[in-house]
């Protein structure tokens, strides 16, 4: 596989497939209005303005992650609930549907697969009052279809009022493909509800950046070179010669010839500070440092770390940077 992916990078060809073009999940298009629209688009947490319902490090003062968008509603009916549809935002496949509230923050929720530019990607829609007839893993999915009524479910102890009701919006990325056996390994009797889809093996795109950058580019939108080009924070090498998230997003792939030559032993992996692989590069044994474990921090850009402080992957003792246990598990993550 490696020597095929080499060959597509080399001949400078597209790797795996043409871009498809997210489209909004819902119908308020607000977001892309030429006033920025925010407001009419983002609904925030009981008692915080609309910013706390964008992507980011964006609650509890900076200290929490939020994952992706919280959009309003449009429509309600007599009673004040919510009757927008959450639409399929690029076709693909049914990945996993949870009906069954009571066990997540994020109530009911449909996860979609897509393949997209070289890249495994999944869109996650949350908090729906219900999921649409024939919505279940394994069934393809259009651009447009409804896959259920927005709406508030959840299991959070501060339920969502009716006034904020919200569909939750998210484009991600799976960790791991083996996390549920990781999890029974590493976890101990902590519970996993939702398998491969437990959130501590999302990580994830500001989606509002994703559907701002299409809309201004146009058709030569790629999403494999908006992800290299978001922020990194720090970068990393894991000393496998084969990882199981670059054999899935061989999109993110950058060509090394002297790991093509001399063949692979390790990856360089950048990343973003929510922990999201951005690029990875192949390295030669004789690329690596002198006395490497399985996993080495190469290096940390402060910038990133300042403007987004709630990813907790690193932090600095004395003058030199660390994984934190979190960056630990991440990498344990990649590497499984």
């Amino acid at each position: 596989m490696i020597r095929t992916l080499f060959t597509i990078l080399a001949l400078g060809l597209a790797p795996v497939l043409v871009a498809q073009p997210f489209q909004l999940p819902t119908a308020n298009r607000a977001i892309l209005d030429a006033d920025g629209g925010a407001e009419r688009y983002f609904v925030g947490t009981a008692g915080k303005p609309w910013t706390s319902g964008q992507f980011g490090c964006v609650r509890s003062g900076g200290g929490q992650l939020h994952e992706g968008l919280d959009i309003r509603p449009l429509q309600r009916d007599r009673r004040g609930e919510p009757t927008d549809d959450a639409l399929c935002s690029v076709p693909g496949v049914v990945a996993y549907v949870n009906t069954r509230s009571g066990l997540s923050n994020y109530g009911n929720y449909v996860v979609v697969r897509h393949q997209i530019d070289g890249l495994e990607v999944f869109t996650l829609y949350a908090h729906l009052a219900s999921v649409a007839p024939g919505v279940r893993a394994g069934a393809p999915v259009q651009a447009g279809q409804p896959l259920g009524r927005m709406g508030r479910t959840s299991n959070t102890r501060q339920r969502i009022t009716p006034d904020r009701a919200h569909l939750h919006f998210e484009i991600t990325f799976m960790v791991a493909s083996r996390y549920a056996a990781w999890h029974k390994a590493n976890m101990g009797e902590t519970r996993n509800d939702h398998g491969h889809f437990n959130g501590r093996n999302l990580v994830g795109l500001d989606p509002a950046n994703v559907l701002r950058s299409q809309a201004k580019t146009g058709p030569a939108f790629n999403l494999a070179r908006h992800l290299r080009e978001t922020p990194e924070l720090t970068r990393v090498l894991i000393r496998r010669p084969a990882l199981d998230w670059v054999r899935r997003n061989p999109g993110a792939v950058e060509a090394n010839p002297v790991a093509q030559r001399q063949g692979i032993a390790a990856w360089e992996l950048s990343l973003g500070f929510n922990g999201i692989p951005l690029r990875a590069i192949p390295r030669a044994a004789s690329e690596l440092p002198a006395n490497m474990g399985p996993y080495r921090l190469l290096g940390v850009n402060p910038k990133t770390l300042e403007e987004f402080p709630c990813g907790k992957l690193v932090f600095k003792r004395g003058q030199l940077w660390t994984l934190t246990a979190k960056g630990q598990q991440l990498l344990e993550l990649l590497a499984y």
